[in-house]
């Protein structure tokens, strides 16, 4: 307890905490290239100080300007808490209002080692999406929650805390804005600049807005999509047997192998770094690991013949797997995938976000620091060979979609042929996962609905469980087929999520529900 008062305490300055620099054991974000100018550089160190009283700006001047250079960015190492992040029963916070400490709580399971991709530079997910900016926002955000009362609401720039401002009690307790950039200046060049002059971060959907609740959130709506891509494209809900694969084992993307085996499939999910591969192994989320592409064909054919639900992590490129898939299609003539995408984080393709087939791992890290422009190049090769791939795997009757991560823009900006035939510049070979499945979902008011059980109690999280489905099915006795559809498949979900150790992190839940589902839940709950 008396570490958590101390880390809402403010910016502890006398003394400073002692120097502390990247943490050996920790994955950590790729070294940024903003390229600032000189004058620039002054800017964002200027920028970074103005959070800490003169008297420590010549200790901390310097440190900062060696971060910026060596890193790309100031991350304020030495103001990262040595407490464990992460989300702590609700009664253990110091605080004025329970408001305040749900926030707090959402705040460090967003940090959580278990649940971060990049704990200590503040990344939750997607490569980018950032927390706060520093670790200095982080304590200072902290201590105004601590303080805050009913009739007070903070308001959030960008990572930068504005203030505690009078409001209602039926106010919001916190206004969050990130990434707030006039259009005309949002380039990605420009983005990287600001960002290291400490003026704008993004922060995905839930990284800065401190509502991610790990990959749990998004295996539902993946193994959702999963599954109607079943029906949808092979005519069938039975998946066993049935190939998907995919890359990707991040803080969003590692939700597919959870949900390929809910869905009844056989999962095979590439993924370059080591260490999301070996966190979701060891979580549970993968079935299997091998870096031999052999034995991973041989897995996916014993896979395909017992028509066992497996979820097999392929460490390697994706490259890779694909032109081996379709090596095997020539020679034999067996289509061993039924159903493709792709989840690399190509929002962000030459900062980490994708990984050309052509480098290994940590040469890639490299290049990306040291020669901007060829990584540029060899990124956009790759992709052009990954289209290649599954361009002649789809003539043979795979089924591909794009998961709305830019996969099929950058394919385009690449050079690599992804448009329609007939279609023009403007439409692709490839649907979205939104216009060919989750759109006929989203028409009839089913989204996402999620829940955090606050006192950390995995008994609290089963009752909610029982309450949610038991709810679904006395409403889902009279609506129409595609609405009952719809909750039976979340029926299942709900059922079966306690068996398939969904929570990482915080004791939370998600199912997709439409208006009337959301209200009769929320009311049950409360009741």
């Amino acid at each position: 307890m008396s570490n958590l008062k101390e880390l809402c305490s403010g910016l502890p300055l006398d003394p400073l905490p002692p120097k502390q620099g990247r943490d050996p054991r920790l994955p950590h974000a790729p070294i940024r290239t903003p390229n600032l100018t000189a004058e620039e550089e002054r800017l964002a160190l200027r920028n970074a100080l103005r959070y800490f009283p003169p008297s420590v700006h010549a200790t901390l001047a310097p440190e900062f300007a060696q971060e910026l250079r060596q890193y790309g960015h100031i991350y304020m190492y030495r103001f990262c808490p040595t407490l464990r992040m992460r989300a702590l029963p609700i009664d253990q916070y110091p605080c004025r209002t329970r408001q305040a400490a749900s926030i707090m709580l959402m705040i460090m399971n967003n940090l959580d080692p278990a649940v971060a991709q990049f704990p200590q530079e503040l990344v939750t997910y997607g490569g980018n999406g950032q927390v706060f900016s520093n670790w200095a926002q982080f304590r200072l955000v902290m201590h105004y929650l601590s303080e805050m009362t009913e009739e007070q609401t903070l308001v959030m720039y960008s990572g930068h805390p504005m203030g505690l401002f009078p409001s209602l009690p039926s106010s919001p307790r916190a206004i969050i804005t990130n990434g707030m950039v006039i259009p005309n200046y949002s380039s990605r060049d420009q983005y990287e600049k600001m960002f290291a002059l400490g003026v704008t971060m993004y922060g995905q959907m839930t990284a800065g807005s401190y509502c991610y609740i790990g990959p749990q959130g998004i295996v539902h709506g993946t193994m959702l999509t999963v599954l109607n891509a079943g029906r949808r494209y092979l005519g069938s809900d039975d998946l066993r047997g049935r190939v998907f694969v995919t890359s990707g084992l991040g803080g969003m993307s590692g939700a597919q192998a959870k949900a390929a085996v809910i869905a009844g499939c056989i999962g095979v999910i590439a993924e370059v770094d080591e260490a999301p591969l070996r966190k979701r192994h060891e979580q549970g989320w993968l079935m299997e690991v091998t870096s031999n592409i052999e034995h991973c064909i041989q897995r996916i054919r014993e896979a395909k013949s017992s028509k066992t639900a497996l979820s097999l992590g392929y460490h390697g490129n994706i490259v890779d797997l694909w032109e081996r898939l379709l090596l095997e299609y020539e020679r034999t003539g067996q289509l061993l995938v039924d159903l493709g995408s792709d989840q690399t984080s190509l929002h962000n393709p030459f900062n980490g976000g994708y990984y050309p087939v052509q480098l290994a791992f940590r040469q890639a890290n490299q290049l990306m620091t040291t020669d901007p422009n060829r990584f540029r190049t060899m990124v956009q090769e790759s992709l052009r060979r990954q289209i290649k791939a599954i361009n002649k795997l789809t003539d043979a009757g795979l089924f591909f979609w794009d998961y709305g991560n830019a996969f099929l823009l950058e394919a385009q900006r690449a050079g690599a042929e992804v448009e329609k035939v007939g279609g023009g510049a403007t439409e692709f070979r490839y649907p979205s996962y939104v216009q060919h499945i989750m759109g006929d979902i989203f028409s009839l008011g089913f989204g996402p609905f999620r829940w955090v059980c606050t006192s950390g109690d995995a008994r609290d999280l089963a009752v909610t469980d029982d309450i949610a489905a038991t709810v679904l099915e006395e409403i889902g006795a009279n609506v129409s087929d595609r609405i009952r559809q719809q909750y039976n498949d979340n029926i299942h979900w709900i059922r079966e999520a306690g068996k398939h150790k969904m929570v990482v992190g915080s004791q939370a839940r998600i199912l997709y529900s439409d208006q009337r589902g959301r209200v009769c839940i929320a009311l049950a709950i409360n009741q």
